[in-house]
């Protein structure tokens, strides 16, 4: 399964906008918007950790395909997440954050991860990693 290994950003569409329809303040996005984050997913039996690393900040979720668990964003929302796996080759993340309800796509090819975010009032975002 292509889906385990370490990923770095290399193209990113609209990520300042969906930051913005989910509520991260100015400095936030600023911040983020510059950032090229590295994400390792790892997997050990049926636990799963997707963890994300930034020079600004560094998250780390720890779960199990199917079963809901709670989850801090980069930016400090508290979450109740679900994933699960679509196929081989995809991780569908979806988010209850407060009284907004997101999801997060990682599609998965042999050298690069597509995520694709959406947002509330139909913002989308596309960020494109490079398996390294």
């Amino acid at each position: 399964m292509p889906i385990t290994g370490s990923y770095k950003l290399t193209k990113s569409e609209n990520f300042e906008e969906y930051m913005k329809s989910v509520g991260v303040g100015l400095v936030m996005r600023k911040m983020a918007a510059t950032a090229t984050p590295t994400t390792e997913i790892t997997q050990n039996g049926d636990d799963w950790n997707i963890k994300t690393s930034t020079t600004f900040k560094t998250t780390d979720i720890k779960f199990k395909l199917g079963q809901e668990f709670d989850e801090e964003t980069a930016d400090g929302r508290n979450c109740k997440s679900t994933i699960t796996l679509d196929g081989d080759t995809k991780l569908v993340h979806s988010q209850k954050c407060g009284d907004q309800t997101l999801q997060i796509l990682r599609e998965f090819t042999d050298d690069e991860m597509k995520m694709t975010l959406e947002g509330p009032g139909g913002v989308v975002s596309t960020r494109v990693y490079k398996k390294l």
